[in-house]
């Protein structure tokens, strides 16, 4: 876009966002987050312009009354998680859909691979894997694996492992994300044959009541932390508009903006596989009493998966109509993959 047709489009919202000050702190935000998408554009197209500076004076001026202002309830932090982020991912919903529909194609082609060749599931899971988890079910005991006499240590142990493997996902995008979806290969493997094994033995829906207590959060981090790799393969691959170095800069930003909202979602599903996937699992032991009533997996579940579908589709979208409603800009900052 021409410099003089992007001052034509832009300036009267300028003027009014320099002159019209705002006490409403949803409006300040929103002024704030269009300032700065504008910003970015300016300095990238027109970096010794004088509109740059007449943009930065004016989110500067913005930035001062939310962030030096400490009655103001709207910190760095809760204006990151409430729109930063979840506008960030609304850029990359298409990503998204397709990191999702390819795991699940690998969980279904694991899933009729270990229904036509039943070995399969030991060349995916190992041997050592599988015997252990027969034995457990031979014993009445089916999900004793999720039993530890250290608890602590094993939320440790799973949360950190969890953390390097999204880690391992997210900088697969840096080879064009090959590594990513190998990544993406092995877990859903993984996932296809570990079900259909407990399916086999007559005990899917126990199986679901007791793993996707964790699992719900962990399955979906992992797709989303693939997604993060795959923005950065895209940022790579298709520069659209940007150079390819503000392209690749961009796409590594976004993508580690991303994983940080991953970290407190694998503890939180560290946690629950520790402590709650194992009191659920005696449920299902016929040699032990007691256990988690089956309503409580349930609730769990349903909360898991709405949380994790309303905090990165929905609510994203519905920020994204709101801004669009409002006509004060996007708030979407401009990026590769979203021109």
């Amino acid at each position: 876009m021409r410099e003089g047709m992007f001052i034509k489009k832009n300036v009267d919202k300028w003027n009014e966002y320099q002159h019209s000050k705002t006490n409403n702190p949803d409006e300040t935000a929103e002024r704030f987050v269009t300032l700065i998408d504008d910003l970015a554009y300016a300095k990238t197209f027109y970096p010794r312009s004088k509109v740059t500076k007449w943009i930065n004076g004016i989110a500067a001026g913005i930035y001062q009354n939310i962030y030096t202002n400490r009655k103001e309830k709207y910190t760095r932090i809760f204006f990151f998680w409430k729109y930063e982020l979840p506008l960030l991912f609304k850029k990359y919903h298409k990503i998204l859909l397709f990191t999702f529909l390819l795991f699940t194609t690998i969980v279904l082609i694991a899933i009729f691979s270990s229904i036509k060749d039943p070995p399969f599931i030991r060349g995916v899971l190992g041997d050592n894997y599988v015997d252990q988890t027969e034995d457990n079910i031979a014993k009445g005991d089916p999900f004793g694996i999720y039993r530890d006499d250290n608890p602590f240590t094993m939320f440790v142990q799973i949360a950190m492992n969890n953390i390097f493997v999204a880690v391992l996902m997210v900088s697969g995008g840096l080879t064009l994300g090959m590594f990513t979806l190998k990544s993406i290969w092995d877990n859903a493997l993984m996932l296809g044959a570990f079900q259909y094994m407990f399916y086999s033995h007559g005990l899917g829906m126990q199986s679901v009541m007791v793993i996707w207590i964790h699992g719900t959060i962990e399955i979906l981090s992992f797709i989303i932390a693939a997604t993060a790799g795959f923005v950065i393969a895209n940022s790579i691959l298709f520069p659209k508009t940007f150079s390819r170095k503000i392209s690749f800069q961009k796409g590594v930003s976004d993508a580690l903006k991303i994983m940080i909202v991953l970290v407190p979602l694998f503890i939180i599903a560290a946690f629950l596989e520790t402590y709650v996937t194992h009191l659920m699992s005696n449920t299902y032991n016929t040699q032990h009493h007691g256990g988690l009533p089956v309503w409580c997996s349930v609730f769990i579940l349903i909360c898991s998966l709405s949380f994790i579908v309303w905090y990165f589709v929905i609510y994203p979208i519905r920020l994204y109509k709101k801004e669009l409603l409002l006509g004060s800009g996007s708030l979407v900052h401009s990026s590769p993959g979203n021109e």
